[in-house]
This record gives C-alpha cells, sequence and structure tokens, in this order.
C-alpha cells in the first residue's frame, strides 16, 4: 500500500473496522465478510483486492483511495442517505448482522441491483441518457474530480464513449490533461489505451507528447495488462515494456513427431478461433486466474481459529448475465483444470496473442489485433455476439472439455519442461516456480481438509449441546 490505513477507515457495507480489502470500480474498502460476498457476485459486479497481501500498481490504489476518502460510497448509497426516501424499512448492514442473509441481500441489493442509486429521471429514449452522460463523462476527465466521474459512470456514461463532435475518447482527454487517476478509473471501466481519435494517436501518445511520463507507461501497462497477469502467473514476472519488450512466453514444445493427434488438434482449434472469441477465451482464462489468486490470498489471509465455511467459498466463476449459457458453463469448467493442465492452457493463450499481434494469416484488422491486448476490465463492454453460436468452443462442451483436457496432458510436461524465450528466464527459475505453485495448490488443499474436520468437530458439538438441553 502507498500509505497504512487510518483506524477510522470502516467497511463501506457495514461499517465494521478495519477492513482489508477493495472493490476496486466501486471505489470502497471493505471487511472480510463483506468480501465474501462481493466475490461470490463476480468480477463483472465487484472486482477485490486485498489491501495488503495483493501486488498494486501505485496510481490504482491512490485512486481507490481518493474515490473511498472523498465519499464514493454515498454513490451506491444514495438513497439510504437522503431523509426524504421512504425505503419500505430497508436499511444499511451492521458489524453484527449475519453475512448470511442480512449482509448478502443488502450487498447484491447496493451494487447488482443498484437499488440505492440515483436515478435519473425516465426518458423515452436510453441512449441517448447514456450519450448525453458519456459527454458528460468526457469533460470531466479533465480535471481531478473522480467521485463525479464514477457517479457518472454509475449512471451509465460509457468509459470508451467516442466523442462524434470531438473525435476522441474521455481516455485521450484525461491522457492529454495528465490526469493519471482518471485514467485508472476510466481503464477499470473498459477504456482502452490503444483507441486512436480522429487524428490517428492514442491515449498513449498524448502522454507522452503531453511530458506525463509516468502515465504513458502506465497506460502501456494497462494495454498488456491481460497477458501481463497471465504471465505473472506462470513464472512470477513481467515483460519490460519500456525497452520493448511485450511478452514473456515459456514456449511450448510442437514437434509433430511427439505431439498426440488430440493435442495438436487442440492447438490447431485455438489457433483458428476468431479475434473475438479469442478475445473472449482470454478474458474467460484472465478471470480464472484472478479467482485462483484471491483464493490463495483468502486462505492465507483467514483466521483458521474460525470456521472458513462453504458460504465463503468459490468453486468457480459466477455468472455473468451479459454473457451467453454456453459461454458461462465454460468458464465454469475453468476450475476443472489442475494446475499443470491450466498452467498449459494459460501458456497456449501467451503464444497465440503474441501471434495475432505480431500478424498472421489467421489474424484479422490491426484493430481486431489489438482487442487482445484490452485489459480486462473491458467486460463490461464487449458485448456478446451471435449468442446463438458457441462463443467458447474449446471449453464449452463436455466433449471439447475431454478434448482440452487430454491435450493437455499430453503437452503439459513438455511445456514445463520447455525453453523460455522473449524474457530474461531460466529453465530452472520457472521449474522452481512450477513447483512452489504445486505445493501452493496442496497446502490450499491441505487447509481445505483440516476446515472440514473442523466443520465435523463443530458439528458433533452441536449435536451434544442440543442433546444437553433435551435433557
Amino acid at each position: 500500500m502507498s500509505k497504512r490505513l487510518r483506524s477510522s477507515e470502516v467497511c463501506a457495507d457495514c461499517s465494521g473496522p478495519d477492513p482489508s480489502w477493495a472493490s476496486v470500480n466501486r471505489g470502497t474498502f471493505i471487511c472480510d465478510e463483506c468480501c465474501s460476498v462481493h466475490r461470490s457476485l463476480g468480477r463483472h459486479i465487484s472486482q477485490v483486492r486485498h489491501l495488503k497481501h495483493t501486488p498494486w500498481p501505485p496510481t490504482l490504489l491512490q485512486m481507490v483511495e481518493t474515490l473511498y476518502n472523498n465519499g464514493a460510497n454515498s454513490i451506491w448509497e444514495h438513497s439510504l442517505l437522503d431523509p426524504a426516501s421512504i425505503m419500505s424499512g430497508r436499511r444499511k448492514a451492521n458489524p453484527q448482522d449475519k453475512v448470511h442473509p442480512n449482509k448478502a441481500e443488502f450487498i447484491r441489493a447496493k451494487y447488482q441491483m443498484l437499488a440505492f442509486v440515483h436515478r435519473l429521471p425516465c426518458r423515452d429514449d436510453d441512449s441517448v441518457t447514456a450519450k448525453d452522460l458519456s459527454k458528460q463523462l468526457h469533460s470531466s476527465v479533465r480535471t481531478g474530480n473522480l467521485e463525479t466521474c464514477l457517479r457518472l459512470l454509475s449512471l451509465g456514461a460509457q468509459a470508451n464513449f467516442f466523442h462524434p463532435e470531438k473525435g476522441n475518447t474521455p481516455l485521450h482527454v484525461a491522457s492529454k490533461a495528465g490526469q493519471i487517476l482518471q485514467a485508472e478509473l476510466l481503464a477499470v471501466y473498459g477504456a482502452d489505451p490503444g483507441t486512436q481519435d480522429s487524428s490517428g494517436k492514442t491515449p498513449v501518445d498524448y502522454a507522452r507528447q503531453g511530458g506525463h511520463h509516468e502515465l504513458a507507461e502506465r497506460l502501456v501497462e494497462i494495454q498488456y495488462e491481460l497477458t501481463d497477469r497471465l504471465a505473472f502467473y506462470l513464472c512470477g514476472r513481467k515483460p519490460d515494456h519500456k525497452n520493448g519488450q511485450h511478452f514473456i512466453i515459456p514456449q511450448m514444445a510442437d514437434s509433430s513427431l511427439d505431439l498426440s493427434e488430440l493435442a495438436k488438434a487442440a492447438k490447431k482449434k485455438l489457433q483458428s478461433l476468431s479475434n473475438h472469441l479469442f478475445e473472449e477465451l482470454a478474458m474467460d482464462v484472465y478471470d480464472e486466474v484472478d479467482r485462483r489468486e484471491t483464493d490463495a490470498v483468502w486462505l492465507a489471509t483467514q483466521n483458521h481459529s474460525t470456521l472458513v465455511t462453504e458460504t465463503t467459498v468459490v468453486p468457480f466463476l459466477p455468472v455473468n448475465p451479459e454473457y451467453s449459457s454456453t459461454r458461462n458453463q465454460g468458464r465454469q469448467k475453468l476450475a476443472r483444470f489442475n494446475a499443470h493442465e491450466f498452467a498449459t492452457l494459460v501458456i497456449d493463450i501467451l503464444s497465440d496473442a503474441k501471434r495475432r499481434q505480431q500478424g498472421s494469416p489467421l489474424s484479422g484488422s490491426k484493430d481486431n489485433v489489438e482487442l487482445i491486448l484490452k485489459t480486462i476490465s473491458n467486460q463490461h463492454s464487449v458485448e456478446s455476439q451471435d449468442n446463438d453460436q458457441p462463443d467458447y468452443d474449446s471449453v464449452a462442451s463436455d466433449e471439447d472439455t475431454d478434448l482440452e483436457t487430454t491435450a493437455s496432458k499430453a503437452n503439459r510436461q513438455k511445456s514445463l519442461d520447455s525453453d523460455l524465450s522473449d524474457g530474461p528466464v531460466t529453465v530452472q527459475e520457472f521449474m522452481e516456480v512450477k513447483n512452489a505453485l504445486v505445493a501452493s495448490e496442496a497446502k490450499i488443499q491441505q487447509l481445505m481438509k483440516v476446515n472440514n474436520n473442523l466443520s465435523d468437530e463443530l458439528r458433533i458439538m452441536q449435536k451434544k449441546l442440543l442433546g444437553k438441553d433435551a435433557n
């Protein structure tokens, strides 16, 4: 963290003391219990990070702190704070409330249904309202008033809105003005640093021209956030973008003499995906990486003297209603992949992302290639296309899951033992990280086993107490 939390800071949802998690896209700090509910909602509702045990880009944390300190929570609880509003007995959760159903119901109403957000007067054409809000956002990002921009975003303003008269996006404006915290907020809500304005310039170009070097470097990181996160998950390092290195990839062995037919078919299937479907797959794998890493932090930071009950576990990616049922099913099946199989899939995603960016007969236009590098928060702005067709062929069906799993088993030893390229990562270093990952998985399983034993003991004690009461 850039600074220690002050003792006066409390959970935005229940007012409990010493919140240890943040909801990045909501601009709030939350306690462990409320965080367990946030995690179950999915990243499309709340993107959570631990304040101390998760690595933070400094300006991203500063953005969240600024929003929290400037009362961003009042955006999500507007009508609860209005004395004139009659909320049918609705009240804010408090620390003594049970997680289920009390805190969970309140948090879902607050963030999922936006039940307490200030509503604009009804209009016949919602698209006109969104366009007006987006134009206001376009003007507001010149200033440092983050909460005004968050309020506009909460009402429906589009972070990647292309202004028809001015020929640019809010991120172009923020970058030209050197507003790095506004750029962080816009990126969280889906703004793309690679978007060109009517003059063919990107936000990165404007930041560099204005001498805002820290902002320019951060925008490049945001542009490559998806592939950077996947690479860091595998080998604990990120590319050196300052020196033009944009990928670190453990190379897959690709000998046709050794690869099984199933393995070659799975790899060919991934390569044949359109850029749009490949982007969706990459974003889904990113979400699964986030789920697994957050689970590891969650288990490591919980007080195991109190039971980690089933209600706090997120066993697979929560459903995103904006996605097709086929894609949601595929996303959930990613949790079935063991550590080795999932690492193989991540390597394949990284390899194909690099291939597509560098140009290939299988790649589409330059604009489509840039989609691969969008920050994962673009899930808010990417609309599902061709919902009647399978969106996620390589994982969506049971048949294809078996194909992917078989291929992963055939490839995983080759991929984990192969040389590394595109970065200063040795085979020995990668093997060390791989072994550490396996050890972490084993530790998590051990903790879950201990938790199950504690649950059994608790039930036995409860039965004994009930027996005594009956006597």
